[in-house]
């Protein structure tokens, strides 16, 4: 790992879990396809035909959720996060162990807060089978929902990771810039 860089974006995951989260967010992408082909079914049999595609409405809000989730860990490790980064950059030009240190605080909080999430988040899964929740209407149309719930405990695990994993290498930058003094 080049611990010169100016910060952790840019920089491969340890143990290559950038390309996990790469494929999340492919998966995410071919999800997304899907539903763009569903969608205009949906669109031509209703004009065309007078029969629209049965749960699209539910699948399409379903699917959103999923796709959120899968693709969050592959935008994070990226650095496309939304975020300010006014302090940080110049911060990190005039004293770049202190930017590395914020950096990696930052990473940190987003760690704890994907932790939090998922342990909110790992109930209502659980709940979900055993009641055996569903969208859409019994005779009509019907999706179970804990598919979509444990799509998102995936995504919240590997944003996870990709939270500390940035930490680890951001702490790694500022020990090595107050080696140099910076």
């Amino acid at each position: 790992m080049n611990l010169e860089a100016i910060d952790s974006y840019g920089q491969p995951l340890p143990g290559r879990f950038d390309r996990l989260a790469a494929l999340l967010n492919a998966l995410g992408t071919l999800w997304i396809v899907a539903l763009m082909l569903l969608i205009n079914t949906d669109v031509v049999g209703r004009d065309l035909f007078d029969a629209p595609v049965r749960g699209a409405t539910e699948l399409v809000s379903l699917s959103i959720v999923g796709i959120v989730f899968l693709q969050l860990a592959d935008t994070l490790a990226r650095g496309r996060m939304t975020r300010a980064d006014v302090l940080l950059d110049r911060l990190k030009h005039t004293r770049p162990a202190l930017a590395a240190w914020l950096q990696a605080l930052y990473h940190l909080v987003g760690a704890l807060l994907m932790a939090v999430i998922l342990w909110a988040a790992w109930e209502p899964l659980v709940e979900s089978i055993r009641i055996r929740e569903y969208v859409g209407a019994i005779g009509d149309f019907t999706a179970p929902v804990w598919p979509v719930r444990a799509i998102m405990l995936v995504g919240i695990c590997a944003t996870l990771i990709v939270f500390v994993l940035l930490a680890w290498m951001d702490v790694r930058r500022a020990l090595h810039f107050q080696e140099q003094g910076q």
